[in-house]
């Protein structure tokens, strides 16, 4: 840090400005604290002290302290406050002599060296652990206990500092924290009293959402009520706002918002009680004087408004006379200016960002006291506003969105409602089809509600299809202004490369002392400097992709750039760009007739005068170098003069025939084909090329010169007259030794002219690799782009890479390679077939290796292909790779133009400095969380996960892997465990231990496995900067070379005058090129990527940490709690929370897209399914943080709408789709039952106007979610082009893309809701392998069977009863277009996974399935068997989340089951039985007959378990008489009652909704059922359910795997991607195996080799 831009001569001081920067920047959380808390700084410097060592001795404190704290990290203030206490003692100790409290001396040596352990972090860290045990495993609420964060701001409390020093452990914070004993072991001491939360309580409801952004819903409703308001005036147009009357009315929207401010109030009381015990009095006062002052307004306002209505009666009277009229000005008039009078202060202070900054930071008490009305004192979310500038940006962008958005809902879905709503409510209904409750009820509000309910839904819903339509534009607009996209094909990347190197320079060579005089050199110097920086990097970018397979060898030597230029007087350009120039330039020459040079000259572009020059020069050079005989040279001299001497003077298409010029390409092929050959240099080699020597000077001088026989004769009269003896034959004496292969640089000549001379047009599509094009193509256009100049190396940014590993794959074994799955297939055969052009390469690059060599480097292949460690560790060793490269130009400096810089001359005098800056500025931790326990084990797969991990180690010097220690150690006679925190490092054959650091217990056993994964090892990083790096991601030599660019981001001030905190960095999902769903998941996460968080970043400023692979500011958060939070299950998205927390902390984030890094996304549909599920569990704990309530609160208000709409609000926006398509049925089904529905549409006033039907249409177009894709094809337009994109998206289609997105809108909805009511989140691992296998039927079942099956069931009835009980009387094409979606909806809910499943529809697949199914069904459960084998463990786990939820989610369960029962209640009425009744005793009949049916059931269910064995004939003789008693009773009902078959059919609908109600109460009710004995039928009864569902959604899948071409379809369908590359993937499901793909494994112990197809 010190040593950045300063002089290394005489270099022995620190810079007082460097440590008062760090001092700064490491104590700023610190000195915030204090002035929080108002207690005085404990970091003193006395006069006469040397301060510059005080300060450092402060620093050195605070990082001991910060390095042991273990899990404490994560409580930055409680750090604050030990440094605190601590730094006190060290100024007693350096200047003071006694305490001046106690009069004791100060201690100056530690008694032992575990003091501080013990003393200080254990007390803390049992606190901790104690608390996490009351969490139960996650099953435990929130409420009771207190996490990472409540227990952190006890410490925003100056009560902390009454813990004193050494902390007092039976202080509050210590005691009555410990677990709640088992009540017999409970004691009267209170030891398991609860400790109350701190500040705020997690409570699972849905009313967060209103707390929590109760502005945003105040609005809407308020706008929603104005509009209606309008809407129903007798115009109906928006001018009626200014008529007396309608103003009058929409100034009701003043009592509305003060309702809605009473609940606001009421919510904060409410869902904070449990915090109060430790509120400030202050801020219990708040609360408690918000609700009044609510209350007051909600009383105040309606009074007032009541005296402006015309005649009042009764109570209003009174009021009104009470209220008075003041000055002519009505009452509510004076009380709406008052109410507004805070709203008005908060826009004017909305405008001044920087006052209201400095306001909320101050801790003056007047200002504190003003600001305590507007929000609570916190330590976080103060002075969060950002400049005028951005402000503005999204305020307009919110604006515009806002005005759009109300516009489309006035004019689409609210006023065409107005009408057909007041002509249903003066219609007249008597006519029933039920037993109506409520006959005499006016108005029809039954229909009004059916009606409105689902548009008001798509009211508040619909700003995120606006949202995605404006951040599109907004994210295209940006994109194209920050030149992405620029160069997207090789054809763009040909015609601007001569400008790349330019651009190259400007941007990634850092500034040298010799750039002052850059602009007195000559542009043709200045190209060739700018070719030869540039050239290094490029090659060893191609260098790097030819390593990786990518490439071929061929496609190397075509683009590699020379690495000088100085012995050819042209530049000299890759022979890709130059590809077919010299063919085109003889046929021009060959076959033009003019006789001007110039006008040949004109038809050349630059590239090819470029590669003739070239040519020629080469030629001449090489030909020069072979001769030995000063004779033969002189004739080569004299031609070459010829030749450029009628260059010059215009004369060259008079001197020579340009009708030999592709006879002498023929022989200058054959003869650089002899000098690349690898013969032996024997006679016979030199005979042929002194033969093709010949040969060619004799074209030259018989068939193309004209003049050309005077020089042979010159030559040989010359040759008589200086030598008497005879002569040789000319050009007979040669030297081929320079050319051998010790001589790379010739070679390398010969080689470039062989490919100009030969390379035709098919160099046009090199690389061939996909990847290869696009990783050569981002480069070269990131170069245009902005990004700040490079600094040198040793004036740049130290950084370190963290990456946490569980016991993911390191490196597939040779085992792994070769396993057959159920198909036969192997990953190696699969991968060989997927990738067959980089198996091609890979083959090539390894042919000289054998035996155990080339299977090492076949594990390797096949790794870095998948999600491995091995992969990720090696993408990020490119940062080491490219740092020593930089090092090594820049010591060459202007050398480097001269005699370049070659690979080769890699080891020389600068590269051990290089080596040794590099591993300064950079370091790699793997926290490998188990590799100890991985270490001692004895398990195969652990044992080669270790060997594996430390094979990369050994491998790759810098490498440091973090671990998790336990060791038993006896202390006092007793055995216990130890924990400790340990980095190793490769030694000579095995691992070397660097740092061992104690902890006070398992680290992991307190928060989420993950974020205390990376916080044990992130003491092991060093630097100002910390890339979090994932286990599915790489890297690229390229975007590494980039890496010191980006970190000079830290630098940037922002119009805020602050620095970066988080660089978000753009990825590229590497996963989506073979199947259907990769693509589809792989353009999804693409576009969030990019489009998406750029447009987060600007212009809507709330990007947060989304994962990885953001960099962080690493001091700032290691004073702030890390890079992520950790607590229990409120923190499952961790990554997302290090996001909020630096924003609420001052922070700030930016994106950057000059820069990617590679990723990896699940590929498989269940896996993608558990991905989305893991990550709407994580988006439904957010929402009960306290961290999205404070964003929520203290973000102005459109910044606050851009928080809610990118983050839990899309989740709940996906809810409310789903939830507004049940409104919608249920609304229709009610209509349609009670016979309103046939009355309106009958009805002549409705029938002829039509507007009904036209107004219910617009909401289909929501459910579609069309809009939500924008984001997508407007990248892929950026990235790619506009056509190509809309290519993509008609594919998709094609594909079936909308079936899988709105499958996954399902998953989304349905675990977000479930975590907001019973809880339940967990981390579900996903699985990173290659997924191209067959799931089973009973494996889906059990995914999907609760999220999708019963919903799509459900609402498939809910269709059915809409069309059969209405198509009697509607006629109308609306109403199927209404349907249509929903349709759409249930087919894709129903069966999108096995549609996407590989195999799905082949018959043999299908059969095994059903066995399978049939298995598992019948498969009794209990203790130890998991659910995958009995479908009793199943049932029980999937209803587990009711057992542990709160009253709240048990009662809104019982009653969502309530629905139910509808179906019953409006079927009975309309079967042909009930002879039209409405009498409610058909209903109670009905009931008989269900109860009959559950009792007969009962009955079978007992007489199975105590007849079938000992009693089998009463077992049957049972089931007889049942048998016989129901043909009875149909029998009667047929003959005497007028029972039909349609009744039969329709009973069914009726009463199977009934049964699974009683079903899903029974399972709420668990414990009542059991102590009825009822719970075994319930069991039974369930079994029955599930049996039927899986009947119907078996049977369509088994009638279409009778017909193979379905499943070849589908085939087609799912990897058309691999189709349209000529991959076989119909071969890898069939479990073909091609003959010709062979691998040979060596056998070391038989020393044979064995040759396995594949």
């Amino acid at each position: 840090m010190d040593v950045r831009n300063r002089s290394l001569v005489d270099y022995n001081v620190l810079n007082s400005g460097t440590i008062k920067k760090l001092e700064d920047k490491i104590f700023k959380n610190y000195r915030s604290w204090c002035n929080y808390l108002r207690c005085k700084s404990n970091l003193r410097f006395p006069e006469k002290s040397d301060k510059q060592r005080l300060k450092l001795i402060y620093i050195a404190l605070y990082l001991l302290i910060w390095g042991e704290a273990s899990n404490i990290r994560f409580m930055p203030e409680c750090i604050c406050y030990i440094f605190h206490k601590m730094a006190h003692e060290v100024y007693g100790i350096l200047y003071r002599n006694v305490h001046p409290v106690s009069g004791e001396t100060y201690e100056t040596a530690a008694p032992d060296n575990e003091a501080f352990l013990k003393g200080v972090i254990t007390p803390i860290y049992q606190v901790l652990r104690k608390e996490a045990r009351r969490n139960k495993g996650g099953k435990a609420s929130h409420s009771k206990w207190r996490n990472y964060d409540d227990l952190n701001e006890y410490f925003w409390s100056d009560r902390c500092l009454k813990l004193n020093w050494p902390m007092d452990l039976k202080a509050d914070f210590f005691i009555h924290s410990h677990e709640i004993p088992p009540a017999n072991e409970r004691t009267a001491q209170g030891t398991g009293k609860r400790k109350p939360k701190t500040n705020f309580v997690e409570v699972r409801t849905f009313w967060h959402l209103f707390r929590s952004f109760d502005r945003m819903w105040i609005f809407l409703i308020l706008a929603l009520q104005a509009m209606i308001i309008v809407a129903w005036s007798p115009s109906g147009s928006i001018a009626a706002f200014f008529d007396e009357d309608v103003f009058k009315s929409v100034l009701s929207i003043f009592i509305t918002s003060a309702f809605l401010n009473l609940l606001q109030a009421s919510l904060d009381i409410i869902l904070s009680l449990n915090a109060w015990r430790s509120l400030k009095v202050t801020q219990i006062l708040r609360y408690l004087l918000k609700f009044a002052v609510a209350a007051a307004w909600a009383v105040v306002l309606p009074i007032g408004y009541s005296s402006s209505v015309l005649n009042p009666t009764g109570l209003v009277k009174f009021f009104s006379t009470w209220s008075m009229d003041w000055q002519n000005q009505s009452f509510y008039t004076y009380a709406i200016a008052i109410y507004l009078i805070p709203n008005i202060l908060a826009a004017i202070i909305f405008f001044l960002p920087p006052l209201r900054r400095t306001m909320e930071r101050s801790n003056w008490r007047i200002v504190t006291l003003v600001m305590w009305w507007a929000q609570p004192k916190l330590y976080v979310g103060r002075g969060m506003h950002e400049d005028m500038f951005s402000l503005l940006k999204y305020t307009l962008f919110w604006v515009l969105l806002i005005i759009c958005k109300l516009a489309f809902s006035f004019y689409v879905e609210i006023l065409p409602l107005v009408e057909p709503t007041r002509l249903i409510m003066e219609i007249k209904v008597d006519n029933y089809q039920w037993h109506e409750f409520f006959p005499r009820l006016t108005h029809n509000f039954g229909v009004v509600i059916s009606i409105w309910a689902p548009v008001l839904l798509v009211y508040f819903l619909d700003a995120q299809i606006w949202y995605a339509i404006f951040s599109t534009l907004a994210g295209g607009i940006q994109g194209a202004f920050n030149h992405l996209g620029e160069i997207r094909t090789l054809g763009m990347l040909r015609s601007r490369f001569e400008s790349v190197p330019s651009a190259f320079s400007r941007h990634l060579v850092p500034s040298s002392d010799e750039d002052a005089t850059r602009n007195r050199l000559p542009d043709e110097q200045q190209e060739r400097k700018n070719i030869a920086n540039f050239s290094h990097v490029w090659n060893e970018f191609i260098y790097s992709l030819r390593e990786e397979d990518l490439i071929s060898n061929h496609e190397s030597d075509l683009l590699l750039v020379p690495y000088s230029s100085r012995d050819v007087s042209v530049v000299q350009w890759p022979p890709f760009l130059l590809a077919s120039k010299i063919p085109i330039a003889l046929d021009m020459a060959k076959d033009f007739k003019g006789k001007e040079d110039a006008e040949l000259y004109k038809k050349m572009d630059d590239y090819m005068r470029s590669a003739v020059t070239e040519c020629y020069e080469t030629l001449k050079e090489i030909i020069d170098g072979l001769l030995e005989d000063d004779a033969d040279k002189g004739i080569v001299s004299q031609i070459c003069y010829e030749v450029e001497m009628t260059i010059q003077q215009n004369q060259f298409l008079n001197a020579f025939r340009m009708s030999g010029l592709p006879m002498l390409s023929e022989y200058l092929e054959r003869f650089l084909k002899l000098l690349l050959s690898d013969q032996d240099v024997d006679d016979s080699y030199i005979s042929q090329i002194i033969n093709a020597l010949q040969s060619i000077i004799e074209v030259i001088t018989q068939d193309i010169m004209t003049q050309g026989h005077e020089i042979l004769e010159r030559a040989h009269s010359d040759g008589i007259r200086d030598d008497s003896t005879k002569r040789e034959q000319r050009f007979g004496r040669i030297n081929v030794g320079h050319l051998g292969h010790h001589n790379k640089i010739m070679r390398d000549k010969v080689l470039r002219l062989h490919l100009l001379l030969t390379t035709k047009e098919s160099a046009i599509n090199v690389p061939w690799n996909l990847d290869a094009r696009r990783r050569i193509t981002f480069f070269a256009n990131s170069l245009f782009m902005n990004m700040p100049k490079a600094p040198k190396v040793r004036d740049m940014f130290s950084f370190s890479v963290l990456t946490p590993y569980y016991k993911e794959d390191v490196l597939y074994s040779d085992d792994e390679l070769h396993k057959e799955n159920e198909d036969g297939i192997t990953i190696l055969f699969y991968l060989k077939t997927i990738y067959r052009d980089e198996w091609k390469n890979f083959e090539e690059r390894t042919s000289t290796k054998v035996g155990k060599e080339k299977m090492e480097l076949t594990r390797q292949w096949v790794s870095y292909r998948g999600q491995t460690l091995a992969r990720t560790v090696r993408g990020m060793m490119y940062y080491r790779h490219a740092i020593q490269l930089q090092c090594l130009l820049e010591f060459e400096g202007d050398h480097a133009v001269s005699s370049a810089l070659d690979p080769v001359q890699y080891q020389n005098a600068c590269f051990d400095h290089a080596q040794a800056l590099a591993d300064f500025k950079f370091t790699y931790v793997v926290s490998c969380q188990v590799y100890g326990a991985q270490k001692k084990s004895t398990e195969a797969r652990d044992r080669s996960c270790y060997s594996n991990i430390l094979n990369l180690m050994l491998a790759n010097p810098s490498l440091r892997i973090a671990y998790i220690d336990e060791r038993e150690l006896t202390v006092n006679g007793k055995s216990q465990k130890s924990y400790y925190s340990v980095l190793v490092k490769g030694g000579d054959k095995y691992d070397e231990e660097i740092y061992r650091i104690r902890l006070p217990g398992p680290p992991t056993d307190i928060g989420e496995g993950k974020p205390e994964n990376q916080n044990h090892a992130i003491i092991f990083t060093r630097g100002e900067a910390l890339q979090t790096i994932d286990m599915n991601q790489d890297n690229y030599f390229e975007e590494a070379f980039k890496m010191r660019n980006v970190l000079e981001e830290l630098k940037k001030s922002h119009r805020r005058k602050q620095n970066p905190t988080i660089l978000g960095v753009r990825e590229h999902i590497f996963t989506g090129s073979v199947s259907s769903l990769a693509w589809f998941m792989s353009n999804q996460e693409s576009s969030f990527v990019t489009i998406g968080q750029r447009v987060l970043a600007s212009p809507l400023r709330v990007r947060f940490h989304y994962g990885h692979p953001d960099i962080f500011d690493r001091l700032f958060h290691i004073t702030r709690g890390g890079i992520s939070k950790a607590s229990k299950i409120i923190n499952l998205s961790e990554d997302i929370f290090a996001g909020y927390n630096t924003t609420l902390r001052g922070g700030y984030v930016t994106h950057h897209e000059y820069i990617q890094v590679g990723k990896g996304r699940d590929v498989g549909m269940n896996q993608i399914s558990s991905f989305e599920a893991k990550v709407a569990n994580g988006n439904g704990e957010q929402t009960l943080s306290r961290d999205v309530y404070r964003l929520g609160r203290r973000f102005d208000f459109y910044r606050m709408l851009s928080f809610y709409f990118t983050t839990v609000g899309f989740y709940f926006s996906s809810m409310v789709t789903v939830i507004t398509v049940y409104v919608f049925l249920y609304g229709r089904l009610y209509l349609v039952m009670s016979g309103l529905d046939r009355e309106i549409l009958m009805n002549p006033v409705i029938n002829d106007s039509k507007v009904l039907e036209q107004a219910m249409a617009p909401q289909s177009i929501f459910q579609l979610g069309f809009f939500l894709v924008l984001p997508m094809v407007m990248e892929i337009g950026l990235e790619k082009g506009f056509r190509t994109a809309l290519g993509d998206f008609v594919i998709m289609q094609l594909q079936l893309a909308s079936v899988f997105f709105t499958f996954q809108l399902g998953t989304k909805s349905h675990y977000f809701g479930r975590t907001i009511l019973h809880g339940g989140s967990k981390y579900r691992a996903t699985g990173r392998g290659f997924v191209v296998f067959h799931a089973k039927f009973a494996e889906n079942y059990r995914l999907y069977s609760r999220s999708h099956f019963v919903k799509g069931l459900e609402l498939f009835i809910l269709l059915i009863l809409y069309e059969v009980y209405g198509a009697s009387y509607r006629s109308s094409s609306l109403f199927l277009f209404v349907t249509i979606t929903i349709w759409f909806m249930v087919g894709s809910w129903l069966f999108a996974p096995f549609v996407f499943n590989p195999s799905g529809f082949d018959w043999q697949k299908t059969v095994d399935d059903w066995t399978d199914w049939k298995r598992w069904m019948g498969n009794r459960g209990g203790i130890g068997i998991s659910p995958d084998k009995s479908w009793e463990s199943w049932w029980d786990g999937e209803h587990e989340h009711l057992r542990h939820t709160n009253f709240r989610g048990w009662l809104l369960e019982i009653i969502l089951a309530f629905r139910f029962f509808i179906y019953q209640y409006g079927i009975v009425y309309h079967l042909d039985i009930s002879h039209h009744s409405k009498s409610l005793l058909v209903y109670g009949l009905s009931w008989i007959v269900m109860i009959s049916a559950l009792l007969v059931l009962k009955m079978v269910s007992m007489g199975r378990r105590k007849f079938r064995t000992d009693f089998q004939l009463m077992f049957r003789i049972l089931k007889a008489l049942l048998f016989l008693g129901f043909v009875s009773v149909m029998t009667v009902l047929f003959v005497v009652f007028g029972l039909t078959i349609q009744d039969l059919f329709a009973a069914i609908l009726a009463f199977m909704p009934t049964g699974w109600a009683i079903l899903l109460i029974g399972q709420a009710c668990r414990n009542l059922f059991k102590w009825i004995r009822f719970w075994d039928s319930m069991k039974e009864l369930a079994r029955a359910y599930e049996y039927i569902m899986g009947l119907l959604l078996f049977m369509p899948i088994a009638i279409l795997s009778w017909f193979s071409f379905v499943s070849e379809f589908q085939t087609r369908l799912l990897f058309n991607q691999a189709f349209s590359r000529g991959l076989q993937i119909s071969m890898i499901l069939a479990g073909k195996k091609d003959g010709n793909d062979t691998v040979r494994k060596d056998d070391a112990d038989a020393g044979k080799r064995r040759e396995t197809a594949l």
